[in-house]
Order: C-alpha cells, then sequence, then structure tokens
C-alpha cells in the first residue's frame, strides 16, 4: 500500500474578507471532491484573507497513479482562476 500526502498553500489575490475566502475554499473543496477519489480539508491559515493551505490525502498500490493523480488535481485546482498555487509539499510512504 502506498499513502500520499500533499499540502498546498493558495492564494487569493481577489479576495478581502474571511467570508469571501470561505466561499471560494469551499467550492474549490466540493469541486475536486466531486471529481476526484481523494480527503481533502483546509488545514491551516485560517485567519487570513488571501491564503489557504489545503490537506490532501491519498491511497494505492502504485506510486506513479499517486503521482499522476495529484498532478491532475493540482492542475484542475488552477484551471478553477480561483486561487493561485504558491507552494506544495507532497510526502509518499510505502506502508
Amino acid at each position: 500500500m502506498v499513502v500520499a500526502i500533499a499540502r498546498i498553500t493558495l492564494y487569493l489575490p481577489e479576495n478581502h474578507s474571511l467570508k469571501g475566502k470561505r466561499k471560494v475554499v469551499k467550492s474549490l473543496i466540493e469541486k475536486v471532491r466531486h471529481r476526484f477519489p481523494i480527503a481533502i480539508a483546509e488545514v491551516e491559515d485560517h485567519e487570513l484573507w488571501q491564503q489557504a493551505k489545503l490537506g490532501l490525502a491519498l491511497i494505492s498500490n502504485d506510486a506513479k497513479i499517486l503521482d499522476s493523480s495529484l498532478t491532475k488535481i493540482m492542475n484542475y485546482i488552477e484551471a478553477q482562476h480561483l486561487a493561485q498555487i504558491i507552494d506544495s509539499q507532497i510526502e509518499v510512504w510505502h506502508v
């Protein structure tokens, strides 16, 4: 079994309130969950208006599949034009 965990830092340049941030982040999370079989949640920077950190987790039997899936998910998030990915960290564990 292979487990991948990712932390993605998003920049929301058009956002000017926590209410607006919650709307954008909630929308992105729902869109990603609907399209991909993944666990995803906002994990840090809850008090910042223009930045959000999302945590993602995937399980598979092949590390290449996980890498491909994470790449597709990050491309999908960028393609929504709601936020920019400014940083990402990925860890893969073979269990």
